[in-house]
């Protein structure tokens, strides 16, 4: 088989990278290699996310250059393949069609498993006869097989940590987000088939498994026995008596989905990580509303007091949309109590930005950029504070590292602490996959340093 080169481009959150990670595997027995650049590929997938601002535009503007790559492949009479993947590929299939004509392939989440036979349908275009007109290749569809029945599990892992997606989809419908429409309703994996992967990662050397969802605390996939389903905190156990897995962790989760018996999970199993993003999206109960995110400020306030109760030790982190339509100063100021009284050891802030499609697209948006622009600055300012207060309290504690890869500075590995913040350690006698109790000693905004004292 002759050996092509594949470039992915991931844009967005950690589902992407999962998605990325298994278009690679679907293609690998066609094969085709990773590549580190675009220049000379044979193939090229943007997997691209919708939820930031001008996410689409993004898109447009890369394509624009890869052209140039594709052109002088052309000129030397090679093809290269470009795809568009992902949720700006689902919302807006069609446009990418028109505006990017050289474009081969758009396909939405939900028909990755298809790609072989699309690059097939893409190659005979690139070979069509004179005036035949080119087909137009545009999956976006919701097929009615699930994608994961026809991925194969990868035979080499490198990595000692992966990304397990159970859950896709978002029945919740907030106002402002995109999921539900590109991504589809929610969709849980059985049971059986999560384990099985869970199992084989594993085997392959993996140590930290995060679980994967756009609302992974909904999940609900059929039991072993094939009778009812099974909760995620029911799954969470089930996952953490595999021998060889030393962490847990999921991601992300909804305020209306924890419930008591997951919560009490954070506080009897170990080997899940007393780290929780747990997204808010603002503290005033007005905006909650408006949002249709379905849980109050009093309610979230509950769940932290409950999760904490359970695990003392717990971090969270969090999301916020500041100037969202309507919110007046007195909202934004309850969103800036919130994050006082909770505290975060880590946040994602973003300005509203309407996402087409979505009902809060079409509100009157009413907060002046500048006035959102200091919301977010006075935001941001208080969370880099607590992330920083956060950072600089584990000086001198010593805490279990998870070694993940070598780093910049001769002898030096960087690993993951149990609050997901990175640490670099400086010692030859550490090793890839090994778990080691360090002592911090520094502390930045993003990261620790530790010492090891073999």
């Amino acid at each position: 088989m002759t050996q092509k080169r594949l470039f992915i481009k991931t844009y967005g959150c950690q589902m992407n990278v999962y998605d990325s990670d298994k278009m690679a595997d679907v293609l690998r027995p066609h094969g085709y290699e990773l590549a580190n650049t675009p220049e000379n590929s044979d193939m090229i997938i943007l997997n691209t996310c919708h939820i930031r601002e001008k996410a689409a535009e993004k898109v447009f503007s890369e394509l624009g250059r890869l052209k140039v790559f594709k052109d002088l492949k052309k000129q030397n009479g090679q093809h290269m393949i470009i795809a568009v993947a992902g949720c700006v590929a689902q919302a807006e299939g069609a446009e990418i069609i028109r505006r990017a004509p050289y474009v081969d392939i758009v396909l939405g989440p939900q028909t990755y498993h298809r790609l072989p036979e699309m690059i097939e349908r893409a190659e005979r275009n690139s070979v069509r006869p004179k005036g035949k007109k080119r087909e137009k290749i545009v999956e976006v569809d919701f097929p009615h097989e699930s994608k994961f029945d026809e991925i194969a599990l990868p035979e080499v892992i490198e990595s000692t940590t992966a990304f397990l997606t159970i859950q896709e989809g978002c029945d919740k419908f907030c106002t402002f987000c995109c999921v539900p429409y590109t991504r589809g309703a929610e969709f849980s994996r059985s049971v059986q088939e999560v384990l099985s992967e869970a199992k084989h990662l594993v085997k392959a050397g993996v140590r930290e498994i995060t679980l994967l969802g756009q609302n992974v605390t909904a999940y609900h996939g059929v039991a072993p026995n094939g009778k009812g389903e099974w909760t995620m905190a029911q799954l969470i156990q089930e996952i953490a008596t595999i021998d060889g897995l030393d962490r847990i962790r999921y991601t992300t989760s909804h305020p209306r989905d924890m419930t008591k018996e997951l919560i009490q999970v954070h506080g009897s199993c170990e080997k899940l990580m007393p780290y929780l993003h747990l997204p808010v999206q603002s503290g005033s109960d007005y905006i909650l509303k408006t949002m249709n995110r379905q849980h109050t400020r009093e309610r979230y306030f509950e769940i932290i007091e409950e999760l904490r109760a359970a695990r003392p030790d717990l971090s969270l982190s969090s999301d916020f949309i500041v100037g969202f339509p309507g919110e007046k100063d007195v909202d934004f100021q309850q969103t800036m109590d919130l994050v006082e009284r909770v505290t975060y050891a880590q946040a994602y802030s973003f300005k509203f930005s309407p996402r087409p499609g979505t009902p809060a697209s079409v509100y009157p948006d009413s907060v002046p950029e500048h006035v959102k622009d200091e919301r977010l600055a006075a935001l941001k300012a208080l969370l880099r504070d607590q992330q920083t207060a956060f950072n600089q309290s584990k000086i001198g504690q010593t805490m279990p590292v998870l070694i993940e890869r070598k780093g910049r500075h001769k002898d030096q590995f960087v690993g993951r602490s149990p609050y997901l913040q990175g640490v670099h350690i400086t010692n030859p006698a550490l090793e890839i996959g090994q778990i080691y109790d360090v002592t911090i000693t520094d502390s930045t905004l993003n990261s620790l340093t530790a010492m090891y004292n073999n």
